[in-house]
């Protein structure tokens, strides 16, 4: 079977033995980036290798481009390799529970044009509720091979955000928090505020109680109040530096509505001119 944006711990227990599956730990936390390696390495589903946000899922030495730049398509493409991943195999990434770092993986992948690529629904979390078996050991480096360039059109730059903004073409939705969005506490990034015209849609709204995604009808009719009569191809999202914008592309492709794209830089890009306008509030 083939999993294109979630699946549930329940099939994932019933598809390790798949030679053509592939899990990824992608477990994080931004105020200590060593965490979700650690808790790793205390346990993890069987199998699965460790991606790195800052190390594998982002290349910090590209300044100016946000608090997590993309890597460039190879040195994505070498981590693929390295966890056994070729375009045939199916990938499951999962995180702590929310699945924001996991959708990283899965729209980088996506980017590659991989479409058997899902985020594990509830994440470590639901796995272990589940009654997962866990494991400590590393799986050997893999001998994979992957060679694809990431869709440029998929990627939505600045200059694209400003020349939107001038026109008032198309939708933002920015999947920060709503006190950040507001400006009224900004602890991460060097300003607080959003870009004029954005309109909140915090990434938990997309769960429920349980940590899960809401069903895709419900989260259809939460983002067609949102987007009205914008076509869903016509939306951006964004978030701090682009992870948690994901997790909105994510949850909009499992209700069906299919083609939004993402401001890699985002938030964190955009104010790293000072000149780039800013709002606060609602």
């Amino acid at each position: 079977m083939t999993w294109q944006t979630l699946i549930d711990a329940t099939a994932l227990r019933n598809q390790l033995a798949d030679p053509l599956l592939v899990v990824v730990d992608c477990r994080f936390e931004l105020s200590d980036p060593g965490s979700g390696e650690r808790a790793y390495l205390a346990g993890h589903v069987p199998g699965a290798h460790y991606a790195h946000l800052d190390r594998d899922l982002s290349d910090l030495s590209r300044v100016g481009r946000g608090r997590h730049p993309l890597p460039d398509s190879d040195a994505f493409c070498a981590c693929l390799q390295r966890w056994g991943i070729t375009p045939a195999h199916q990938v499951v990434a999962y995180d702590a529970d929310s699945g924001m770092f996991a959708a990283r993986l899965w729209w980088m992948l996506r980017l590659l044009g991989h479409r058997r690529i899902a985020v594990l629904d509830g994440g470590f979390a639901a796995w272990q509720a589940q009654g997962g078996e866990l494991e400590r050991t590393v799986p050997r480096a893999g001998k994979g091979q992957y060679k694809a360039r990431f869709d440029s059109r998929s990627i939505v730059t600045t200059a694209v955000i400003a020349a939107r903004m001038a026109n008032g073409n198309g939708l933002l939705l920015d999947a920060r928090a709503a006190a950040r969005f507001r400006g009224d506490v900004e602890p991460l990034d060097a300003r607080a505020g959003h870009i004029p015209g954005a309109i909140n849609r915090p990434f938990a709204d997309n769960l429920g109680a349980d940590g899960c995604f809401l069903p895709a009808p419900t989260l259809a009719s939460q983002f067609h109040a949102l987007i009205n009569t914008c076509p869903a191809q016509e939306v951006v999202h964004m978030c701090g530096s682009g992870v948690t914008a994901c997790h909105n592309l994510l949850a909009m492709e499992h209700a069906g509505l299919t083609g939004s794209r993402i401001y890699a830089g985002s938030w964190s890009e955009w104010i790293s001119v000072p000149s780039r306008p800013v709002a606060v509030g609602e």
